[in-house]
């Protein structure tokens, strides 16, 4: 069986040592180069056409986002792995949707990077423990976002700002004096922002309202 073939890209010299070492000490990996920023790594990737590409985040020339953009539309049967200092929920996200199908902090042991790379390799997604974490608390913040917008968009603009006010702490009789409509027609609304919201009382309206970002600070008053 033929090795697998891996094109490092860090603009360190002793990550990429450090790296190569790792993968020198197993006969299923063989390095077919290296690359010290973004630019380079495209370029690289594109005429080496590795198996697997380990690949930093933070370089010179082109951000390890960019560089997995263009590598995944030069090289698409390249696999990209990426090795990072950074674990934030973000930059989690970025690199999945820049085309990457693992993702390792640099603190990851020597045999979580060789398993990794055989996983990628065969088609699998990996992702350390802290970084899936991350990463799946992300894409729950994104679903509650968009469901967020979907129940904003079903409102009518007075229904909208019927919920302002609401949020504000305006009463239905301060609300109806507001808009120049009858009480009755300001429960009503009240009644259907809560079953679009799927929503129940005003704390809830008002945590909603903030939430979308429909009030403006006290600053901005």
């Amino acid at each position: 069986m033929s090795p697998i073939r891996v094109l490092i890209a860090d603009d360190h010299s002793i990550v990429r040592e450090g790296i190569r070492h790792v993968l020198a000490t197993d006969a299923d990996f063989e390095v077919i180069g290296e690359a010290t920023d973004g630019i380079e790594a495209v370029a690289l990737a594109e005429s080496l056409q590795p198996d697997v590409v380990v690949l930093d985040l933070t370089m010179p020339g082109l951000s390890g986002f960019d560089a997995a953009v263009q590598i995944r539309e030069r090289a698409p049967r390249v696999r990209i792995l990426v090795l990072s200092i950074h674990d934030h929920e973000e930059y989690v996200l970025r690199s999945v949707r820049a085309g990457a199908q693992a993702y390792l902090r640099k603190d990851a042991s020597p045999a979580e990077l060789r398993q990794a790379i055989r996983a990628v390799h065969e088609g699998t997604g990996v992702f350390s423990a802290p970084v899936s974490h991350k990463l799946s608390s992300a894409l729950r913040g994104e679903a509650l976002e968009q469901m967020r917008r979907e129940r904003l968009d079903a409102l009518t603009a007075r229904e909208r700002e019927v919920l302002v006010e609401i949020a504000r702490g305006r009463s239905n009789k301060e609300i109806a004096g507001q808009f120049g409509i009858s009480v009755r027609t300001v429960e009503s609304h009240r009644e259907a922002l809560m079953r679009k919201l799927e929503l129940q009382g005003a704390a809830s309206l008002t945590r909603f309202a903030l939430e979308a970002g429909l009030l403006r600070s006290s600053t901005d008053s």
